[in-house]
């Protein structure tokens, strides 16, 4: 029966056709089931997320088709115990452990632990927002920009970073050469349309914001727009994060002059920081700042990443030895700190490598 049902399926779409051809017929059934078994279904179909030109049928085709045979046939897929209460397995959205992650494994980033939770669950709240979420995290090296992007990951899809529905670009390693950038846009475009088309909540995370040529975040910024479609695809359910380097300095300074002023750096807040950001990051060399990104007003919000001091540094020790199954002593976990580099000159007052090579670190300090 479902053969049959689905054989007219393909039949209607090459009603137009003078004659039958029957290869055609099954490529077409293939493609067809193909796309709906991985997106429709969710079936565990692996495709390779690096091949930006992988084509796609987009979802209006569909269209035309009478819905009561696509509610028939889910149904009947539904009935092998494929599907789950989310009507898409792959998506999570635990903002529950989110919450609790942010509190126990992020040190010292009060700032983004808030801000992060709140733009998120916010989001995922409002099925009717009116564009994509796009956040700009911002701070030194190692005081958890990546670490939050992971756990993201890990607590809105099933399968964390490894999910169909995220996709990782790291701008000096994915787009390399300038020369290419026209290449790298129409990859870049597609890459994002097919992984939405597979996956509507998606996950986008740009590394080394900085490096990214302008015209590469130009040609993508149609879809973070308010915009309901683009080209018959919606983006509205998409995440776009974007990681950089830019305001480390600005946020280095408002820690230090809160430390000289006695003030605890739990009383930064969002507007000390926020403005500061936005015109740091303007004023940067690289595509990211001369983006129609930053002119079209299109990020959501500008999350500082705070340098992280000596404690934060234990609390990071902390963590390496119990992911290894380890408890080690405070004397310990004091030398594991020690040995890192702490600046300004004269303070000593932050890791200048955050937490970032703790985990090596601690080999070490290992019996």
């Amino acid at each position: 029966m479902i053969l049959l049902l689905f054989l007219h399926l393909v039949c209607i779409r090459t009603a137009n056709a003078d004659f039958f051809d029957f290869d055609s017929i099954s490529n077409v059934s293939t493609y067809y089931f193909n796309y709906f078994y991985c997106n429709i279904w969710e079936g565990e179909c692996q495709p390779n997320q690096d091949d930006a030109t992988q084509q796609v049928p987009s979802r209006d085709l569909w269209a035309s088709f009478p819905q009561d045979y696509i509610n028939l046939l889910h149904q009947w897929y539904c009935s092998l115990g494929q599907c789950c209460e989310s009507g898409d397995c792959r998506i999570t959205n635990n903002v529950t452990g989110l919450s609790r992650d942010l509190q126990s494994k992020l040190h010292g980033q009060h700032l983004a632990q808030s801000v992060v939770l709140k733009a998120i669950q916010g989001f995922i709240n409002n099925p009717d927002s009116n564009k994509p979420l796009t956040l700009s995290f911002h701070g030194w090296s190692g005081t958890g920009k990546n670490f939050v992007a992971r756990m993201i990951a890990d607590n809105l899809y099933r399968d964390g970073v490894k999910s169909e529905c995220v996709r990782l670009f790291i701008a000096p390693f994915h787009f390399p050469h300038a020369r290419l950038v026209d290449t790298y846009k129409g990859q870049l475009r597609e890459a994002i349309r097919d992984m939405v088309l597979r996956c509507p909540q998606t996950l986008f995370i740009f590394d080394e914001a900085e490096k990214l040529h302008p015209g590469l975040i130009d040609a993508i910024k149609p879809f973070m727009d308010h915009y309901d479609n683009v080209d018959g695809v919606s983006y509205r359910r998409a995440i776009f994060l974007f990681l950089s380097n830019i305001g480390g300095a600005a946020i280095n300074d408002v820690a230090l002059d809160f430390w000289h002023s006695g003030q605890n750096r739990e009383d930064i807040g969002m507007e000390d920081l926020e403005h500061r950001l936005r015109a740091e990051t303007i004023e940067s060399e690289g595509g990211f700042a001369q983006s129609e990104l930053m002119s079209g007003h299109l990020i959501d919000f500008y999350v500082p990443f705070l340098p992280l001091e000596y404690r934060h540094v234990k609390l990071c020790a902390r963590d390496a030895f119990t992911a290894r199954g380890l408890e080690a002593d405070e004397d310990t976990l004091d030398e594991v700190a020690k040995a890192m580099l702490y600046v300004p000159k004269e303070e000593r007052l932050f890791s200048a490598q955050g937490c970032k090579s703790i985990p090596q670190r601690i080999n070490f300090f290992l019996p």
